[in-house]
């Protein structure tokens, strides 16, 4: 079975950095779409950071510039550095893997799913 395990999550101050980091296991070892997704209380789960198969990469706005996606596909791991944090960033991140098409932003276009890993950035 396919499983993803978020890790890197933690408490950081505003202006800190923080890297996650999401392996994936159930896969052969060839490239897949991954991504990153944040939710918080009361608030659908929203994409953060994509990196298709192909290379291509996708933000939300509100990181672009600040959060950059990387995969390493030999070990079928996916990490997004994130620098710059501010409150906003404080949310539970998900690793999600295998894009199905549609909005690359959209929880709904993914298949797989990570626990999620904290984050928290004080003010």
């Amino acid at each position: 079975a396919v499983r993803l395990m978020e890790s890197g999550g933690g408490s950081v101050d505003v202006g800190g950095s923080l890297r996650l980091s999401c392996v994936a296991q159930g896969f052969t070892r060839r490239r897949t779409s991954m991504g990153w997704f944040r939710q918080v209380p009361g608030k659908e789960r929203e994409g953060v950071a994509v990196l298709l198969a192909d290379g291509q990469t996708f933000y939300d706005e509100l990181v672009k510039g600040r959060f950059t996606i990387s995969q390493d596909n030999a070990k079928d791991t996916v990490y997004m550095q994130m620098d710059k944090l501010n409150s906003n960033d404080t949310a539970v991140y998900y690793c999600a893997v295998e894009y199905l098409g549609g909005s690359h932003l959209s929880a709904s276009a993914w298949r797989y799913w990570g626990k999620g890993t904290q984050v928290t950035v004080s003010s």
